[in-house]
């Protein structure tokens, strides 16, 4: 199969161009601000529109700034050692979900402190907002034809052929795979869990839990950057940012209901 001819660009009004990773990005923080005004409106969320609106405005902030700096720190420090700007260099494309994560952290961190609320208590509120935006960032990844998989069975029937792949290869369409199981199913798995009342930090840990699993998994299907191809044949940098978000997910968990136990 051959991967669909999509224009990355939707419209453009004289020099300016709507993306549709951009769109992406627009559309997860949009579905982000409405899920985050039900979720408000639930009784004795502690929560209002304005709050959510405010937290979201630092999330951006957060991944933005974060995922940027993850990305070089954790996958292109070659490039900064370079070239100084390329820190900078946002047009030309990387961010890291990790990196990103960080950055959600602090905002986290700073809008607790802001409103004297508990950090769990925001990263619980917060957790299942986050995932249809990681579904939206994959489709961007997709329609733009990066980040593709590892090499597929020439009769696998989701195998693709990406018009940027100088060899041509058969492919996973692993930002797909991605978009389906750290967006889609993520989503409803927190949605469903985080329905009922749940011990503080146990919705954060089933998030940390559910995306690093979901990622390291994932990770055997997708082509690692070439310049870490060398060591991504045992394990890939991915899974290695994703072990201490699995350890993370299951200590809060196994703490959460032993608080809750006593």
């Amino acid at each position: 199969m051959d991967f669909p001819q999509i224009d990355p660009v939707i419209f453009s009004i004289g020099p300016l161009s709507l993306h549709w990773y951009g769109f992406m990005y627009l559309l997860g923080f949009i579905t982000a601000w409405l899920l985050g005004n039900y979720r408000a409106k639930q009784a004795n969320s502690g929560w209002t529109k304005d709050m959510v609106a405010d937290f979201l405005f630092y999330a951006f902030l957060g991944v933005i700034i974060g995922g940027r700096l993850g990305y070089v720190l954790f996958y292109h420090m070659d490039l900064w050692q370079q070239d100084f700007w390329y820190l900078f260099k946002i047009t030309e494309g990387g961010m890291s979900f990790h990196g990103g994560l960080l950055g959600v952290l602090g905002a986290v961190f700073y809008f607790a402190r802001k409103n004297q609320m508990r950090f769990w208590q925001v990263g619980d509120f917060i957790a299942p907002l986050a995932p249809l935006g990681l579904l939206f960032g994959r489709l961007g990844n997709f329609i733009n034809g990066e980040l593709w998989g590892r090499e597929a069975s020439a009769d696998f029937f989701l195998g693709m052929r990406f018009p940027a792949d100088s060899e041509g290869l058969i492919r996973h369409p692993s930002q797909l795979y991605e978009a389906f199981f750290e967006g889609l199913v993520l989503f409803i798995i927190l949605w469903l869990y985080s329905a009922k009342p749940r011990p503080t930090k146990a919705v954060s840990g089933v998030f940390l839990l559910g995306y690093g699993g979901f990622r390291f998994v994932i990770e055997y299907f997708r082509e690692p950057d070439s310049h870490l191809a060398a060591v991504s044949e045992i394990i890939t940098r991915g899974q290695l940012l994703c072990l201490p978000m699995v350890a993370l997910g299951l200590y809060l968990i196994i703490s959460a209901y032993k608080q809750s136990a006593k």
